[in-house]
């Protein structure tokens, strides 16, 4: 039987698809970043997240290493500059290591050379990815399998022979591993992906787990091919396709993965059991379309059916009646609901307008004691300077004595102007 175990999760032909969130480089070389798409990751549903691990003065040559690489896409002006700046230290890795499991996830890395297989053997990381330029890379594979851990190995750009001796040389060095359908594209057009060597790699290798690196630019290829029995998809993961790097536009953004995992969870359940069987969520359907035999004519006691006797028609009438009288309850109920939410909104509305009218009720009160108050203080400042010229104060204060009283006041202001000028 097919099986593969990583880090307590198994994987066989009867486990759901096991998905990994490809982050790769696109944290861009920063710690928070790379915290910042394993949260999204989980929050997607995914049940591992991968980085890729280099040492690279290891790996490359040193004139590759001090060339020119000086483009959009650069983090440096050679591309052993380049390389290190999207480099994670050890701190780094162990740091988000632990975040992960944290949340639940599976963490591991793509090892792309021994030093940096080394590292995440340090780190105690539960598996290795293997990339596709290394499966002919024997000693690299021998060296990553003699670690301990499941190697998960894409397969781009290989020929089944390649694919034999890179089994034989983990499987020989005491490994186990998983085999991963991949076109090395980036990104893979439909007509390159040729899902069907899944077939050819599960008939081959009856006792390995298949599954699909998907370097396609969507959704729908990764439940095609857990039709054809992959068991791990890897899908590569940014937080924005107008990020700087090459990665970033075919890779899937949260969304994008949170509809992949769905859509790969969903798969197993529409299969089914194959058992063939009226479904309960199918009875109201067919009794509305069911059909019953009727005579076509009166037909004598006895009477031995011919063709044309007889003649089918729809559902019968109180069948109809009941659906309607189901429907006009169901529309009385939402009507109700309707009513009822209106009700509580008006309550709601009338109950601040009262509160309204109330505040401007008291703001209009105020303002008409305020009016009465100036006006009681302007009364007596007319009678004190009534008493001020005749010595007494008016027996009357009718509006005309008052209007009177004013402009005998205006009339004395402005004469004692006058006689000061």
């Amino acid at each position: 039987m097919r099986e593969l175990v990583i880090d307590g999760r198994r994987i066989a032909d009867d486990t759901p698809c096991f998905v990994i969130a490809e982050i790769g480089h696109n944290h861009q070389g920063s710690v928070e970043r790379a915290r910042e798409l394993i949260h999204a990751a989980k929050d997607a549903g995914v049940d591992a997240v991968k980085l890729q691990k280099r040492d690279n003065r290891r790996l490359y040559t040193r004139a590759l290493y001090e060339s020119s690489y000086d483009n959009e896409n650069s983090f440096g002006t050679t591309y052993g500059a380049h390389r290190e700046a999207l480099e994670l230290d050890a701190d780094a890795y162990r740091a988000l290591r632990d975040e992960a499991r944290s949340l639940g996830l599976v963490f591991f890395a793509t090892a792309f050379d021994e030093p940096s297989a080394d590292l995440l053997a340090e780190l105690d990381l539960p598996a290795f990815k293997i990339a596709s330029g290394d499966l002919t890379n024997t000693p690299l594979l021998r060296y990553v399998a003699g670690l301990g851990k499941p190697l998960v190995v894409s397969t781009g750009g290989a020929t089944i022979e390649d694919v034999d001796r890179a089994v034989e040389a983990v499987t020989a060095a005491g490994g186990t591993l998983c085999l991963l359908q991949c076109t090395a594209a980036y990104p893979a057009a439909v007509e390159d992906l040729n899902l069907g060597a899944i077939t050819t790699l599960r008939e081959r290798y009856p006792e390995l787990v298949v599954g699909l690196s998907d370097h396609q630019d969507g959704i729908a290829m990764a439940p095609v091919a857990f039709m054809l029995g992959a068991r791990v998809v890897e899908k590569h993961f940014t937080l924005s396709h107008t990020a700087k790097g090459t990665d970033h536009a075919f890779s899937l953004m949260p969304e994008g993965m949170r509809k992949l995992v769905r859509d790969l969870r969903r798969v197993p359940i529409a299969i089914g059991d194959g058992v063939k069987r009226p479904l309960p969520s199918e009875e109201k359907p067919l009794q509305k379309m069911g059909k019953k035999l009727v005579a076509s004519r009166p037909l004598d006691a006895g009477h031995v059916l011919a063709e044309g006797d007889l003649l089918a028609f729809v559902a019968t009438a109180e069948r109809t009646g009941d659906e309607l009288v189901e429907k006009a309850e169901e529309t009385a109920r939402k009507l109700r609901d309707v009513i009822d939410r209106f009700k509580g909104r008006m309550k709601v509305e009338m109950k601040q307008l009262a509160e309204e009218v109330g505040r401007r009720s008291d703001e209009l009160a105020e303002k008409a004691a305020t009016y009465i108050r100036h006006c009681a203080e302007s009364r007596e400042a007319i009678l004190e300077h009534h008493k001020k010229l005749n010595g007494s104060t008016p027996t009357t204060t009718s509006p005309e004595s008052v209007e009177r009283e004013i402009a005998a006041i205006v009339a004395s202001a402005n004469k004692e102007k006058e006689t000061g000028r």
